[in-house]
C-alpha cells in the first residue's frame, strides 16, 4: 500500500491533500449540484469517517487508494466498530454514495488516475412504499381543522390550520416549503404558488379550488390579526405570536387534526408531515396523471424518485383484484 509524504501516518490525522480533496468535492456539491445543507452535513460526516480510515491505513493521497480499502471501509460501516454502532442500510448507502462521489470527483479533477470505487456496489435499502391516506380519510382530516367560515375568538388559528392542511394536500408541498412560502409567492386569483424546494430549486404549481378558498379566508380574515402581534414577517403561515410558523408548529397542527379525525399518530401507520404529500402524488396517479407531470409537481430531480408512487397504485390494484376476481385465489 503506497503512501505520500505530506502528513498521513498510521492512526494519525488525515493528510492535507485528502482534506483539500474533500473540501473541493463538497464545494462542488454545493455550487454545481445545489445539495441541501442537511445532505451536505451528512456527506461531510461520512467523508470524515472515510478520511479517518485512510489515515489509519497510512494513505495520504486518493491516488493511493485501492478497491479493497474502499470495500473494507464500507463493510465496517455496516458491521460497526469501536465507538460507532452499525449503520442502517439507508445510512450505509448514503455513506457509500459519498465515498464513490469523492473518487469520481478526484478522477475528473486529475487528483487520481483511477476510480477504486467504480465496481463497489452500495447496499440497497429496502423499498418502502410511501403511505397514502384514502381520499375519505384526507377529507376527514382537513375538515377537523375547522370550516372556512369559522368565526369567534379561535377563528384566526382555525382558519390558519385549515388553510395549511388544504395547502399541503392541494399542492403536494413539503412541510418546509409550506412554512417557507411568502405571501407574494401565492396568487389566489391565478390559483398558483411558487414553492422553493431542495437545493434552491423553485417550481410554480397549481393550487386546488378548495385550498384557494381556505387560503383566501385565512389571508383576508385571519392573517392580519395574527400579523399584528409580530414584526412583519412575509411568511404566509404565522404562529399565534405573529412570527413565521415553524416546521414543528406545522407538524403539531397536523398531529392534532389527525387525532381529532381518528387517524393514527403513533407507530408505523402514523400520519406524518409527509403523509399529505404522499397522498397528493398517489391520488394524482390514481386519477390518471402522467408520472412525468407528477415529478414536476413534486419537484423531484429524477423521475425514479416519483416512480415509487406508481408501486403504491399497483399494490392497490392487486388488493382490489384479490378481493374481487373469482379466480384470484392461488
Amino acid at each position: 500500500m503506497s503512501t505520500t509524504t505530506d502528513g498521513a501516518g498510521a492512526g494519525g490525522e488525515p493528510a492535507p491533500a485528502l482534506r483539500r480533496a474533500v473540501r473541493g468535492y463538497l464545494d462542488h456539491l454545493t455550487v454545481e449540484r445545489g445539495l441541501s445543507p442537511n445532505t451536505l452535513a451528512s456527506y461531510r460526516r461520512d467523508l470524515d469517517r472515510y478520511l479517518a480510515t485512510l489515515a489509519a491505513a497510512g494513505i495520504a493521497d486518493l491516488a493511493a487508494v485501492g478497491t479493497d480499502l474502499v470495500e473494507a471501509h464500507l463493510a465496517r460501516l455496516r458491521a460497526g466498530e469501536d465507538g460507532h454502532p452499525p449503520l442502517a442500510v439507508s445510512s450505509a448507502a448514503r455513506a457509500a454514495s459519498a465515498v464513490r462521489g469523492l473518487h469520481r470527483f478526484a478522477l475528473r479533477e486529475g487528483l487520481a488516475g483511477a476510480d477504486p470505487s467504480r465496481d463497489v456496489r452500495p447496499p440497497t435499502p429496502p423499498r418502502r412504499l410511501p403511505r397514502a391516506l384514502p381520499v375519505d380519510d384526507v377529507v376527514r382530516l382537513l375538515e377537523t381543522a375547522g370550516p372556512v367560515t369559522a368565526t369567534g375568538d379561535g377563528a384566526p388559528l382555525a382558519l390558519r390550520d385549515r388553510a395549511l392542511l388544504e395547502f399541503l394536500y392541494g399542492t403536494g408541498a413539503r412541510i418546509s416549503e409550506a412554512v417557507g412560502a411568502a405571501v407574494d409567492d401565492v396568487d389566489p386569483d391565478e390559483g398558483t404558488v411558487l414553492l422553493r424546494g431542495k437545493g434552491g430549486r423553485s417550481r410554480l404549481v397549481p393550487i386546488g379550488g378548495y385550498a384557494v378558498e381556505a387560503l383566501r379566508a385565512y389571508l383576508v380574515r385571519a392573517r392580519p390579526a395574527l400579523a399584528a402581534a409580530g414584526r412583519g414577517t412575509p411568511a404566509v403561515f404565522l404562529n399565534a405570536r405573529g412570527g413565521a410558523l415553524s416546521r414543528q408548529g406545522a407538524w403539531t397542527i397536523l398531529r392534532r387534526a389527525a387525532e381529532r379525525a381518528g387517524l393514527p399518530v403513533d407507530g408505523p401507520a402514523a400520519v406524518s408531515p409527509h403523509t399529505l404529500r404522499h397522498s397528493y402524488a398517489t391520488h394524482l396517479l390514481d386519477g390518471g396523471a402522467d408520472v412525468r407531470v407528477v415529478q414536476e409537481l413534486l419537484g423531484h430531480a429524477s423521475v425514479t424518485t416519483t416512480q415509487v408512487y406508481t408501486l403504491v397504485t399497483v399494490e392497490r390494484l392487486r388488493e382490489v383484484y384479490a378481493t374481487a376476481h373469482p379466480r384470484a385465489r392461488g
